[in-house]
């Protein structure tokens, strides 16, 4: 792998970066303080936004066309996967929430570009899409979801509750997983997109949380959901054989996008923390032995090792799934080890500064907050070792739980 940003996308990190630097930081404290207002700031960024991604063949500022693409003559290509990643990574540079709430950029939107056909995405490409999987009895567990989808003529009809849906008040449809027939287990999960006012479909609350307060988590439930047969994603046919792969191969474009994420929101912990400490003094001495620097150095050195170790993983991910390599492995790899990371040195960096790391002079305390569902959504740690753990013994989920 050639390491540096290709050419192609140097332009698109550096607008994600001007917008992180001069559009989020500003608004960040203000709309974490207001939890559940809406960023009107984003509104005008968001045409911006639209404008990049017509402009280009699906390598655009947010979630495109994510099935794999055909490789090239030389063997490389470097597409959608690959500049969502680093556009996210900048954009998360300035503030997580306000990312998550940029409109028609959401994960639903992933799940659309993975799975739909030319027809679905003609209608719901340009829709700002949520995610809806979590229900009140099924968290990590996504197989055991208990909302239905019913046929009826030329509908489906969904019952069921879901938590936790990343901006499902704002979003103009919801992508909601169900299963046609709870007997035959995870083989019958399907995926529906529900557009918003939708009758059947209940927004109850939106949630108070720890973190990316900029953006809204709802709970939905649907009652006798009539919802066009048309709206269901991917094949409507139940395969035994095939089992949960084809839903949950919307992970493998997603996770790598989490995990870029939370590089973004570790990266601006470990600049600002640079910046503090070279202002009372330190000066880094990169090329001496750990064993000759100060115990502060050393440990901010660990953590821009651990940093650039997670920013492989996700590169190497998401350049797999441009160029059609299966990368389940890889994905939940990046996954872990960026959420972890995340979290460690958000929580190290306010802990190095002290009082100052700890107050809200500064962002660090937000981004230590905001970093922790980085590793939760989108499949906790330790779901994501457990999947590594399937992919490297070549078990299956029901031989090794």
């Amino acid at each position: 792998m050639n390491l540096e940003t290709p050419k192609k996308f140097r332009a698109l990190v550096n607008q994600a970066r001007q917008v992180a630097e001069n559009v989020f930081r500003p608004i960040s404290r203000k709309y974490d303080r207001e939890e559940h207002a809406y960023p009107i700031e984003l509104d005008m960024l968001a045409a911006i936004m639209d404008g990049m991604n017509d402009g280009t063949m699906g390598e655009g500022a947010g979630a495109g066309k994510l099935k794999a693409v055909q490789k090239s003559g030389d063997g490389v290509v470097n597409s959608t996967n690959m500049s969502a990643v680093l556009g996210l990574a900048e954009l998360c540079w300035g503030d997580v929430g306000l990312s998550l709430t940029l409109p028609r950029q959401g994960l639903g939107n992933a799940a659309i570009a993975a799975v739909a056909n030319a027809e679905q995405f003609a209608r719901f490409g340009k829709k700002w899409a949520a995610m809806a999987i979590t229900e009140p009895d099924c968290g990590s567990d996504s197989a055991a979801i208990r909302t239905t989808a019913v046929k009826d003529g030329d509908h489906y009809i969904l019952n069921g509750e879901k938590i936790f849906v990343t901006c499902g008040e704002r979003a103009d449809a919801v992508v909601v997983w169900a299963s046609l027939d709870r007997s035959l287990g995870r083989a019958a999960i399907k995926s529906f997109v529900v557009e918003k006012g939708t009758p059947g479909m209940e927004l109850l609350r939106l949630e108070k949380k720890l973190g990316i307060k900029a953006s809204d988590t709802a709970a939905i439930t649907f009652t006798d959901c009539r919802v066009p047969a048309a709206n269901l994603l991917g094949s409507p046919e139940i395969n035994v054989e095939q089992g949960f792969a084809g839903v949950m191969q919307t992970f493998d474009n997603t996770r790598p996008v989490v995990a870029s994420m939370a590089i973004g929101v570790a990266k601006a912990a470990l600049d600002r923390t640079h910046e503090i400490l070279e202002k009372e003094g330190l000066r880094f001495r990169y090329p001496d032995s750990l064993k000759r620097v100060s115990d502060i150095e050393a440990r901010l050195y660990r953590m821009e090792a651990d940093w650039e170790a997670a920013r492989l993983l996700t590169l190497k991910a998401a350049w797999m799934a441009d160029n059609g390599m299966p990368n389940s492995k890889e994905a939940s790899m990046a996954k872990a080890k960026a959420g972890r990371t995340a979290n460690a040195i958000t929580l190290g960096c306010v802990e190095m500064l002290g009082a100052l790391g700890y107050s809200e002079d500064e962002l660090l305390e937000k981004w230590a907050r905001d970093s922790k569902i980085l590793d939760i959504f989108e499949g906790t740690q330790q779901i994501q070792q457990l999947i590594i753990a399937r992919r490297i013994l070549g078990k299956s989920s029901a031989e090794l739980r």
